[in-house]
């Protein structure tokens, strides 16, 4: 039996100072210097060195997650090919969509690395500081979360579920005031154990707020190259799942959409058939995590880990 095999990319959140290191000796490393070369500064520097403040400022933190992730590809196909083994399909959590779409041939490494540092910046000047917020709703079923976002909301102060990370994480943004008021409003009408989390974030990401991000960016990628699909993947917006030969304007309008959309990724995890082998192709081990609490038969084999190509050609053989 062919194992079904789907390459995971993560987002945000999961990056670290020395992440890259592990692509040493191997080509992929290139991708670093590359990574420089079109941004005009040195981000493989901040990658392997740091320090993390600047790291995790949104517009490097966004370009390192996609190199490093590009870079583990490049290591993780030349063992798919030798077994003969096809991609079943891709699929990233938010801004791990980007180097989904150039596994699957949508969009050039150089275009992506262009597209995500400026999505990091567009999506840092949407909103003034202290002005958005966003908490982790643990816990909770979708039904009352939702139902707490929209009556909190007001037509000037919104919040909105933005990430649908796994059935008890879900995670609210949207003004700050109308996110503590949803909060609040949780505590008093959701009475079974829970936990509401507010994150450190430097912006409400996947929230209505962005409407200025999404704007810059669909101005910006009017000036960049979206080919057909060579690969099905899953978007991050209606957890649909896009054949191979999908054209290159579909998958730049699910790009755009996704900014202040919500991220779908239980949903989008859910289309996978239990006997699915995924390769969580990035930093740290973030989607396991979450894999485990949506469907726990799938196997999840993490690229980022010692030892990890090996167990990669053993579940494959």
């Amino acid at each position: 039996m062919t194992k079904k095999v789907v390459l995971i990319f993560p987002g945000q959140g999961s990056q670290y100072v020395g992440m890259g290191k592990n692509l040493e000796g191997h080509s992929s490393y290139d991708l670093l210097q590359k990574a420089n070369d079109v941004l005009g500064f040195d981000l493989s520097k901040i990658m392997l060195e740091g320090p993390e403040e600047d790291l995790t400022m949104t517009q490097n933190t966004q370009p390192a997650i996609l190199t490093h992730s590009l870079g583990l590809f490049a290591k993780a196909k030349e063992i798919l090919d030798e077994k003969g083994i096809e991609i079943s399909a891709v699929m990233g959590h938010s801004v791990g969509e980007y180097p989904a779409l150039v596994a699957a041939g949508a969009l050039s490494f150089e275009d992506a690395v262009k597209a995500v540092n400026n999505r990091g910046k567009f999506m840092q000047e949407a909103v003034p500081a202290g002005m958005g917020k966003m908490y982790a709703v643990l816990r909770v079923p979708a039904d009352i979360v939702e139902k707490a976002c929209l009556e909190s909301s007001t037509e000037d102060n919104k919040v909105m579920p933005a990430n649908f990370n796994e059935p008890g994480q879900i995670v609210i943004s949207g003004h700050a005031e109308a996110c503590d008021k949803a909060v609040e409003w949780i505590k008093e009408n959701y009475t079974e154990p829970h936990k509401l989390v507010p994150l450190k974030v430097s912006a409400p990401f996947h929230s209505s707020l962005m409407l200025p991000a999404r704007e810059n960016m669909a101005t910006f990628f009017g000036g960049i190259n979206f080919n057909e699909t060579k690969l099905p993947y899953i978007a991050n917006i209606d957890a649909k799942k896009y054949d191979a030969g999908t054209s290159g304007e579909i998958v730049k309008e699910n790009l755009i959409k996704q900014i202040d959309g919500a991220v779908l990724w239980t949903q989008s995890f859910e289309q996978l058939d239990d006997d699915t082998i995924c390769l969580e192709v990035g930093p740290g081990r973030v989607l396991m995590g979450l894999a485990r609490k949506i469907n726990r038969n799938i196997k999840v084999i993490s690229l980022d880990k010692e030892g990890a190509f090996d167990d990669l050609k053993e579940a494959l053989s």
